[in-house]
């Protein structure tokens, strides 16, 4: 069988049954409730698929990051990787749902669309109190934290603090979660909702505009505002959003140990703190074995990293943007769970094409040039 020599098809391995874990879930959940009522009470598979996307992002973005070594390079390549999908996805689920095609949240209409459009083009939405227009959004929302506090970590230099950091987030969790159980942050608090979501969208721009200690200083701000939007605004509660960061300074941690930075005990000791304290984190039985087999699934892919992947699986995970973004949107217009995922592979093959590739190829050029104008300047 055809296979892919790149050193990172494993990850693409990863988020390709990751992305289709989820659509599993709630296209079965749409099509065979009754089945898949069975399946839910023993693993949650939807669960399973976000936090295997989690650990994968925690081993990868602040190694990409760090190997750019330029912050505005950085927020960059972000942009361009996860916007242009996402504001396509979300004009096309606004018009599929002004003809009836498919179910906005009923709290959109309620809420002014500034504060509708700055909450979901920020990706914060779930932090902030706002409605998603696409209800898998949510765990965007995880993912700028993170990269907000990766971020800061990398201008207080204390990057290398990964296992440190994922595991205090996890201790954390336990008596936050008990404190405070449901979001501060939520409701129709607009101002709130807006100075926060500015604060967070001026961070960035001065984090990759400006320089010396602004850059510093608006840095270390945006870790600050992450970490409190996910324990003060998190709907799922303190104690899930801290273990989903947790669970991503993991996978760092994973890559750490890889280079030789921490030892590998320090790597699986911190995994294993993640997990004790995570399993709890939810009143549901499908929650902790849904944790337990994304950390085991997610290290034996990094066991066989070095092997060939069969290049059809590596093709999904390249699409799995698409195929996690667009599911949502084809759930009223298929009328089975066959002729979903037929529909659903061919339509991520398209936007990847069409929306994806191009953005990040762009995304790419800009941050070459900005690279070489930063080395010109610096010689």
């Amino acid at each position: 069988m055809a296979a892919t020599p790149s050193r990172l098809a494993w990850l693409d391995a990863l988020r390709g049954p990751a992305a289709l874990a989820v659509a599993l879930h709630h296209s079965a959940w749409t099509f065979i409730p009754e089945v898949w009522g069975v399946v839910d009470r023993r693993i949650d598979v939807g669960t399973w698929g976000v936090f295997v996307f989690f650990l994968v992002s925690g081993y990868i973005i602040p190694a990409s990051l760090e190997r750019r070594g330029d912050v505005r390079v950085f927020w960059i390549g972000r942009a361009f990787r996860l916007l242009p999908l996402l504001l396509a996805a979300i004009a096309l689920a606004l018009l599929l749902g002004y003809v009836g095609a498919f179910d906005l949240h009923p709290g959109l209409s309620r809420r002014p669309l500034p504060v509708v459009v700055l909450g979901n083009v920020t990706m914060l939405q779930e932090l902030l109190g706002v409605p998603a227009v696409i209800n898998v959004m949510w765990t965007l929302s995880y993912e700028m934290a993170f990269y907000l506090l990766t971020v800061g970590l990398f201008a207080a230099r204390q990057a290398q603090r990964s296992a440190a950091v994922a595991v205090a987030l996890a201790l954390a969790a336990v008596p936050l979660g008990i404190l405070i159980p449901r979001a501060v942050i939520s409701g129709r608090v607009d101002l709130v909702a807006v100075f926060l979501g500015g604060a967070a969208l001026v961070v960035i721009v001065v984090t990759a505009w400006a320089g010396g200690r602004t850059r510093g200083a608006a840095a270390l701000t945006g870790g600050v505002l992450a970490l409190a939007l996910v324990v003060l605004g998190s709907r799922i509660g303190a104690w899930q959003g801290l273990i989903i960061l947790a669970m991503m300074f993991a996978g760092t941690a994973i890559h750490r140990a890889e280079q030789g930075t921490i030892r590998w005990r320090t790597a699986i000791g911190t995994v294993l703190t993640v997990l004790a304290c995570g399993v709890f984190a939810k009143d549901d039985p499908g929650w902790a074995p849904a944790l337990l087999l994304a950390a085991v699934f997610f290290m034996t892919a990094f066991a066989l990293r070095r092997r060939r992947f069969p290049r059809w699986l590596a093709h999904i995970g390249v699409i799995s943007f698409s195929l996690y973004l667009l599911h949502p949107l084809l759930l009223r217009l298929s009328p089975n769970l066959p002729l979903f995922f037929l529909i659903l592979v061919p339509l991520g093959l398209l936007t990847y094409h069409l929306i994806e590739a191009p953005a990040q190829r762009l995304g790419r050029r800009l941050g070459r040039r900005l690279a070489r104008v930063r080395a010109s300047v610096s010689a």
